[in-house]
């Protein structure tokens, strides 16, 4: 019985360890190969994303324009209204102080 057990259980741990290598290398390329798959789908990705960068960057220069155009209307039309209204208040101000 003990000679049965050293020449076959080696025997059977060599044939399970033989599959197991094989199944790890048939795994190991198809891995290595997914791989290459996603890296040539990131390449693809960025290439259209930079195609679509000099759109980007006129809408980007365009509301730039258009917000230094807002802010400066913004601010000349609040000086004029403090101004119309400032005056008023300092003249009731100067009124009080009279009386």
């Amino acid at each position: 019985m003990e000679s049965l057990v050293s020449i076959y259980l080696p025997a059977v741990l060599y044939i399970v360890a033989i599959v197991l290598l094989v199944v790890l290398i048939i795994i190991g390329v198809k891995t290595l190969k997914l791989l290459d798959r996603l890296s040539e789908l990131a390449d693809n990705v960025e290439d259209k994303i930079n195609s679509v960068n000099g759109a980007i960057s006129v809408i980007k220069t365009a509301s730039d324009g258009i917000a230094n155009i807002t802010d400066t209307f913004v601010y000349n039309a609040s000086g004029m209204i403090s101004k119309i209204f400032g005056k008023n208040k300092n003249s009731y101000k100067e009124e009080e102080i009279d009386e």
